[in-house]
C-alpha cells in the first residue's frame, strides 16, 4: 500500500510538472492522451490522478478543449510560500540597505489607498528609534506607494481613488490622478520611484517593487531620509533598491532579466 501511494504521489507530481512545462504553456494545456504519452503511464491511471488533482483545484480542465492546466489552488499555495520566504528574507535585505546607504529602510505592502509597513530599520543617524511597523501612510505621495502602483494604468488609478481629489499631503505631492499617473510612468521607465517632499516637507525617498511568482507586485522596499543629505543620492539609492528587490523577487519565484528597458521581468514558470 505504501508503495502504491508513493507511486501515485510521484505520478501526481510528474503531471503537475508536465502542466508547468513549455508545451503546456504554449498550447494552453494538455489533454489526457498527451499527458499519458509524456509520462509513459497507463491512460486510466493518469486520468484517475487528474481527477483527484481536479477535486482539489490543483488542476483545471478547459470546458471547450478538454485540456488540463494548472489550477488556482496551486497558485495560492505558491503565493503563500512566496510570502513566507519574502518575510523571512526581507529583514536581512532591509538591514543591508541601512548599512550601505546609512538611512532608514522599510518593506511595505499596499492596503487599498494606504501603505502598511511590515519590516523597518531606522537609520543609525536617527535621534529616536521610532518604529514604522504597522503604520499606515497614503499610497499617492510616498515612494513605496508609487512602487506598489507601478503596474497600474490610468483607469485602475481612477477606480482606486473613485474619481475623488487626492488627499492633501506634502508641498510637492500630486494633486490629481492624472498627475499621479505621470509620475508613475516616470518611475516605470527607471524601475524605481523617487519622491521629494511629497509626504512631508524636507523628506525624500526612493523605492522599488518586489514581484511574486506571477510577476505581480507584492511589496516594496524603500529608503527615506532628510533631503539635505540624501536628495543627491536618490538615483544611487534607486539602482541599489532595484537590484535588491530583484533578489527578493527571485526568492519568491520570479526572475528579472534586465534588457535595454529596465524592469522587464521574466517568469520562472
Amino acid at each position: 500500500m505504501d508503495r502504491e501511494r508513493a507511486t501515485s504521489l510521484r505520478r501526481a507530481i510528474e503531471l503537475l510538472l508536465a502542466l508547468s512545462g513549455e508545451e503546456a504553456l504554449r498550447s494552453g494545456g494538455l489533454g489526457v492522451k498527451q499527458l499519458t504519452d509524456l509520462l509513459g503511464d497507463e491512460k486510466s491511471r493518469v486520468s484517475r490522478t487528474l481527477q483527484t488533482l481536479h477535486e482539489y483545484a490543483l488542476v483545471e480542465r478547459d470546458a471547450g478543449t478538454r485540456a488540463y492546466h494548472l489550477g488556482w489552488r496551486l497558485f495560492t499555495l505558491a503565493s503563500r510560500a512566496g510570502q513566507t520566504r519574502l518575510l523571512a528574507a526581507a529583514p536581512a535585505k532591509v538591514a543591508q540597505l541601512v548599512r550601505e546607504l546609512g538611512e532608514s529602510a522599510h518593506l511595505s505592502v499596499r492596503s487599498g489607498r494606504q501603505v502598511v509597513t511590515l519590516v523597518s530599520q531606522p537609520s543609525p543617524r536617527a535621534l529616536t528609534a521610532t518604529s514604522w511597523v504597522g503604520r499606515e501612510i497614503p499610497v499617492h505621495c510616498t515612494s513605496s506607494g508609487r512602487a506598489l502602483l507601478l503596474d497600474h494604468d490610468l483607469a485602475e488609478l481612477e477606480a482606486l481613488f473613485g474619481g475623488e481629489a487626492l488627499p492633501p499631503a506634502g508641498p510637492r505631492a500630486p494633486k490629481t490622478v492624472d498627475e499621479l499617473y505621470e509620475r508613475i510612468l516616470e518611475a516605470r521607465a527607471t524601475g524605481y520611484a523617487t519622491v521629494i517632499e511629497e509626504s512631508e516637507p524636507g523628506l525624500v525617498a526612493a523605492a522599488a517593487p518586489v514581484r511574486d511568482h506571477r510577476g505581480l507586485i507584492a511589496a516594496a522596499l524603500n529608503v527615506s531620509a532628510p533631503g539635505f543629505r540624501f536628495e543627491s543620492r536618490l538615483p544611487e539609492a534607486g539602482e541599489l533598491l532595484r537590484q535588491t528587490t530583484d533578489q527578493l523577487s527571485e526568492l519568491v519565484g520570479w526572475r528579472t532579466e534586465r534588457s535595454e528597458s529596465p524592469g522587464v521581468p521574466t517568469a520562472l514558470i
